[in-house]
Order: C-alpha cells, then sequence, then structure tokens
C-alpha cells in the first residue's frame, strides 16, 4: 500500500481525515498547536501542517474510494502520477511534530546564509540554509522542493 497525497476542500482537512476513517481507509492530517487570539480570549487549535492536503495509504484497486467523502477534490500529482510518500517520511513528519527535532545553537554556531547543512533528523538529507534568524533556521530541501523551519533549542 502506498501513501497518496488528496486535495481537499478548503479547511476541510480534519474533517476529511475523520469521514476516510470511518470509511475505513487510513488517513493522516498532519496538525501543530497554535495559540489564535481573538478581541475577548486566546485559543490553543490544531492547525494543520499541510494546507487543503490530507494524506492516504490505500491500495491501488481502492483508490476511488477517497470520492465517497464529499469534501475531497483530487489526488496530487507529481510529473504525471499520483504524488507518493514514503513511509519513512511519514514516520520523520509525525517525529519532528511531536517536538522531537530541536536543533543546538552550537550546531548553528559559525553557519552562514548559503552554507550546506546536513539534517541528521530528515535521515542525513543534505540542504542549504536559506535565511537564520535568533531562534529559527530555514534550510531549503532540494529533493522536495521545500524549505524546512527549525527551532533553536
Amino acid at each position: 500500500m502506498n501513501w497518496y497525497v488528496i486535495h481537499t476542500k478548503p479547511r476541510g482537512e480534519k474533517k476529511v481525515e475523520e469521514q476516510l476513517l470511518s470509511l475505513g481507509i487510513h488517513a493522516y492530517c498532519p496538525t501543530r498547536n497554535e495559540i489564535r487570539l481573538w478581541s475577548d480570549r486566546k485559543k490553543r487549535i490544531q492547525v494543520p501542517v499541510l494546507p487543503s492536503m490530507v494524506l492516504v495509504n490505500i491500495d491501488e484497486k481502492n483508490i476511488n474510494r477517497v470520492f465517497e467523502s464529499p469534501l475531497v477534490v483530487r489526488y496530487m500529482f507529481w510529473l504525471g502520477k499520483r504524488a507518493t510518500v514514503r513511509q519513512s517520511e511519514i514516520d520523520i513528519l509525525k517525529k519532528y511534530l511531536n517536538g522531537n527535532y530541536n536543533i543546538t545553537n552550537s550546531k548553528i554556531l559559525g553557519i552562514k546564509v548559503g552554507d550546506s547543512f546536513s539534517l541528521s533528523s530528515f535521515n542525513n538529507e543534505k540542504g542549504i540554509v536559506n535565511r537564520i534568524s535568533n531562534n529559527n533556521v530555514w534550510i531549503y530541501l532540494k529533493s522536495i522542493g521545500y524549505s524546512v523551519k527549525l527551532k533553536l533549542a
């Protein structure tokens, strides 16, 4: 079974995950905690990490069952094929969202923008440092085409 990426209607990620799980389809919507401020209160809410996307682990023969949820729009495609995600990448994402991946300041000392940087927490994935601020480092990973933001411990 492969992990695929499905595109959902806006702000429907958690609802799609719930509907797919009730259909017996293994779905995962990665979320992170965020504090939102209103005029009268503060509230901690779960915000999806991948906007309008949910990951599903499904057999090829049952690939169209995800459309039983009315909030599913389509599958995401990469180079003409359905976008797949490896199980190791899912595991890394889960560990990262659990807060197990902070890097120490000593590891960053002397590093500059444009330097090559190896992320041991991402299976020694090599990246290039895009930006450094007081508490964060952004590293561009060419293999996935995105920058990863890491907090300094």
